[in-house]
């Protein structure tokens, strides 16, 4: 691992010397081996040279999720052989796939966690719960134990189970930091309560929240946020990854954005034309994780939609700054000349403590129409107004959708499919939608 110490308290412009720096050490290793990039310089006539820091990237085209799907083993670039272990995307828009780690690559998901969580103010003094699965090659629970690890804190490996068991590992173990989806601490908080113990009362100091935002785009709790603080009392950190990047951004305790790691990763933030946008414009996120010898990748399309913030950060760090998450390009709505991301919903629906689960559906009846029907479950289904709830939707997203009230047992059939390890909350129906 080549770092710098404290390297995001430096001016930006040292930072970006050292980044580029990276990036090219990044490139030539891409050329030199990986079938796939080595093809790929060679059919636009570059050479590794030719991409001399962040500014030159817009040389080469972007890396899509499909081409990964399609060419998997071209973008190995080490023997099996130095492989120590394998991590599988989500699939939750897609295939799932493998991406395969060397021990180095370990070391560096390590040292990512272990620098972020000390910017969130986490400490060796801290008992850390780590609320999710840590098997069936998730990338994210091997990498926050690694993080918790490296930083000399008490891991908790307690695991996504339900909800009674997790408030008795909160109860045994006394954990000071958690590590959970959002919901999932709603879930747990509850089941605290219900064994008459208020979860602000506990020793939990922290909840590190993956998976789901839990602020706005103006950086104010959501919805979510807020019934979290409201019920725990205590710091919510906000984060954003993905196993292909191999990278996480990570609040810190002012909650202004995750912060970039400029020794891991390079990002870029581009239109639907592939142009950079400005600072504080939404567009899809790019990322060329640096440092990476299993699987390396430059210029990842990740497909998900956020603002880059580049003020300088309450805390003191001059590194740039990764939104909330807005929505996925993929999942883009144009209804009736109004764009819609399916999350603006999902921050609606999770106001109502009765709405335990939902999905969305889009549908096109023929060129240019749209329509949106969104599906809850609640858990008394004949006394909820479902058009009360359609209007609410309407006055934040101004399209009013289909609301279809049912149990949570069939809204679960719907979204939880074997061959995803997250719910599906999003079905495109039209006829042109992407598979």
């Amino acid at each position: 691992m080549k770092t710098q110490h404290d390297i995001a308290f430096e001016p930006i412009e040292v930072m970006n010397r050292f980044s580029d720096g990276l990036l090219r050490d990044h490139v030539n290793y891409c050329y030199s081996h990986s079938p796939f990039y080595r093809g790929l310089f060679d059919t636009v006539r570059l050479k590794p040279e030719d991409i001399q820091g962040r500014d030159d990237l817009v040389k080469l085209p972007v890396t899509s999720k499909e081409s990964l799907e399609q060419r998997i083993d071209d973008f190995l670039c080490v023997s099996p052989k130095r492989i120590v272990d394998v991590c599988q995307t989500s699939g939750t828009t897609g295939v799932p796939l493998n991406v395969m780690q060397t021990q180095d690559d370990l070391e560096r998901v390590g040292y990512n966690e272990e620098i972020s969580f000390r910017a969130a103010g986490m400490s060796a003094d801290d008992r850390v719960m780590i609320a999710c699965t840590l098997g069936r090659c998730f990338m994210a629970g091997l990498a926050y134990f690694e993080g918790v690890r490296r930083l000399g804190a008490m891991a908790i490996r307690a695991g996504s189970g339900n909800k009674a068991i997790l408030a008795q590992s909160i109860a045994l173990h006394q954990p000071t930091v958690i590590i959970c989806v959002p919901s999932q601490a709603l879930v747990m908080g509850q089941a605290l309560m219900e064994r008459g113990v208020d979860p602000a009362d506990t020793n939990v100091r922290m909840i590190i929240c993956i998976g789901e935002p839990i602020r706005r785009e103006d950086l104010r709790y959501s919805h979510l946020g807020q019934r979290l603080q409201d019920m725990w009392r205590c710091t919510l950190i906000g984060t954003y990854a993905s196993t292909e990047m191999a990278t996480s951004f990570t609040d810190c305790t002012a909650g202004l954005g995750g912060h970039f790691h400029p020794e891991l990763i390079v990002v870029e933030i581009l239109d639907e034309l592939g142009n950079p946008v400005e600072p504080g414009q939404p567009g899809e996120i790019i990322v060329t994780p640096l440092q990476v010898t299993g699987m390396p990748l430059i210029r990842y399309c990740t497909g998900d939609i956020a603002v880059c913030h580049i003020e300088p950060c309450l805390c003191g760090r001059n590194s740039f700054r990764l939104g909330p998450i807005i929505g996925r390009k993929q999942q883009k709505l144009k209804i009736r000349g109004t764009t819609v991301y399916p999350t603006a919903i999902y921050t609606v629906l999770q106001e109502y403590e009765s709405i335990k689960n939902y999905y969305v559906e889009v549908f096109s009846d023929f060129e240019l129409s749209e329509s949106l029907r969104v599906t809850v479950g609640v858990t008394s289904p004949e006394t909820f107004n479902g058009d009360i709830l359609a209007e609410k939707i309407r006055g934040y997203i101004r399209i009013k959708p289909e609301v279809v009230v049912t149990s949570i047992a069939q809204v679960a059939a719907r979204t939880t499919q074997e061959d995803k390890r997250k719910p599906v909350l999003f079905f495109d129906m039209r006829a042109n939608a992407c598979k």
